[in-house]
């Protein structure tokens, strides 16, 4: 078991796109980290390499979050390597659209199994470090918690699943642990996006601009902090749901 006196955060999802940049961030921010990955080891090596640049210690694990047994052998890894753990970030996620009407009972149980039950195994398996080092949970959710997407229904179901279900553990783990959500809007827009896809992406900002990972960043920064928050979603979208 490794020591240092840093608090420990373990980011799901941690190699690539937002859960990377959330990654990065608080190893700037004097955590040391537990990275998981599912397939983007090299990603997962990057973050690795560059938090022990800030002089961070890094752990990273393969873990399918699909099945509970990678879940279970994730949380039991971070234990054994750190003794503690202060945050947690259930940042993994998958994408998938289709039409209502024609998604699949395996493709809808595939979706909920990522984005709404690997965050409920992981805070039931991490629960006792979280609750001797008073940490806290961020949920990443989207705004497909909030609107009907009808283009990704399981995702949007997942999502709101998720975003009530941080509501729950919020009420559950209380007074010593707290639990958060954040929902981004566009701060990373896919590789297959047009030119003309970011326009309209763009048009339905009312602050302007495209977000970014690091916007995410400040929003779980400010909730790590923040002790007397509890049970909350902050939407970073730069009012795109208003738009």
């Amino acid at each position: 078991m490794e020591g240092t006196g840093n608090p420990v955060a373990l980011v799901t999802g941690g190699g690539v796109r937002v859960g990377r940049a959330i990654a990065l961030g608080l190893a700037e921010d004097g955590y040391d980290l537990v990275v998981n990955y599912r397939t983007s080891a090299a990603g997962a090596a990057e973050v690795a390499e560059a938090a022990a640049e800030l002089g961070r210690r890094v752990h990273t694990i393969q873990a399918d979050l699909s099945r509970e047994g990678d879940i279970v052998r994730l949380a039991r890894s971070a234990a054994e390597r750190f003794g503690r753990l202060d945050l947690l970030v259930n940042s993994a996620s998958t994408f998938v659209s289709g039409d209502l009407l024609e998604v699949t009972t395996d493709e809808w149980d595939a979706v909920m199994a990522v984005n709404l039950r690997a965050p409920f195994l992981m805070v039931r398996e991490t629960a006792g470090l979280l609750r001797a080092a008073g940490g806290s949970v961020v949920n990443i959710v989207d705004l497909s918690a909030l609107q009907p997407w009808t283009s990704h229904p399981a995702h949007s179901v997942a999502k709101a699943g998720l975003l009530h279900l941080t509501r729950i553990m919020a009420r559950r783990l209380a007074p010593e642990v707290r639990v958060n959500a954040i929902a981004p809007g566009d701060v990373l827009l896919p590789a297959y996006f047009s030119e003309a896809d970011a326009e309209r992406a763009l048009e339905i900002v009312p602050l302007g601009r495209i977000g970014t990972p690091g916007d995410v960043v400040e929003a779980v920064r400010f909730l790590a902090g923040a002790d007397y928050v509890t049970g909350e979603v902050i939407v970073v979208d730069g009012g795109a749901r208003w738009g």
